[in-house]
């Protein structure tokens, strides 16, 4: 007797878990799974059973709070009901085939802390509408087909550790206003099409650690006031069009860059293939 009430027990227990979760993000990742071709996934999701043993998704108080995908195998592209998690901390779908432009939906993502798109194939512009993702603290782009310009409405995320928008096609200049971006840790904008001086603002950017800008068309000099980004152990700018030609340094202090005597030199790293 005592066995058949523990069965009914969780059968019930199982059932109320399953009801609670919104039928909005059920049929949100219903969706993702059959844009990206779920069934050609290298761990794929058994739709008829509960959400919670889904590969890859986190639930947390029936809300689905991180979904992470990684060389799954994910071709296609994102739906638009991807922006229909109300409560998503994490989304990291990098390592995939995912194409088509990059859905503006995500900006509905208000709880959204770390955005991973990374070595893809999407292409176009960067919504502008990310800059309405003011919990993010950590957004990277890179290694995808991504053109046009860097969104000014970038430069509001200002919870920003982490910017990657390395290799990949961006045109125009650098924006000045980066300076907002007060709590920035890393920051690679390297294998694009940038011009323009490196805004001296960058300067302003205290708890800068990784500076890599290299593999553009920037011109001018590097601003000597990078000397006091003192938490500055990796910069790279090496081939782009300035003055002269600098030294890749990793694992030093910058500022003793700033006394070496110019020549062309690269790095043997690359942070953004970590």
């Amino acid at each position: 007797m005592k066995t058949l009430k523990l069965i009914v027990v969780c059968l019930l227990t199982t059932t109320f878990s399953f009801a609670n979760i919104s039928l909005t993000e059920k049929d949100a990742l219903i969706a993702l799974y059959n844009s990206t071709q779920g069934t050609q996934w290298n761990t794929q999701w058994d739709l008829n059973a509960d959400i919670s043993s889904w590969y890859g998704v986190t639930i947390e108080d029936n809300k689905v709070v991180e979904i992470s995908l990684p060389f799954n195998n994910l071709q296609g592209q994102l739906p638009h009901e991807i922006g229909n998690f109300s409560s998503l901390k994490k989304l990291n779908l990098g390592f995939n085939k995912i194409s088509g432009s990059i859905p503006t939906s995500l900006s509905n993502l208000k709880s959204l802390t770390s955005l991973e798109l990374f070595m893809n194939a999407f292409e176009g512009n960067i919504p502008s509408e990310l800059g309405q993702l003011e919990s993010l603290e950590s957004l990277k782009l890179y290694s995808n087909k991504l053109d046009g310009e860097i969104p000014s409405s970038l430069m509001g995320l200002t919870n920003l550790k982490e910017l990657l928008l390395g290799s990949n096609f961006l045109t125009g200049t650098i924006p000045t206003d980066i300076y907002a971006l007060s709590k920035l840790q890393k920051l690679s904008l390297m294998d694009n099409k940038l011009e323009g001086e490196i805004p001296v603002e960058i300067a302003q950017l205290t708890d800068l650690e990784e500076l890599l800008l290299s593999t553009n068309k920037l011109t001018g000099d590097l601003p000597l006031e990078f000397m006091n980004l003192t938490k500055l152990t990796t910069i790279m700018v090496s081939d782009n069009n300035l003055n002269q030609e600098y030294i890749s340094v990793s694992g030093k202090n910058p500022p003793s860059m700033m006394i070496l005597p110019s020549q062309r030199a690269t790095a043997s790293m690359d942070i953004e293939k970590e």
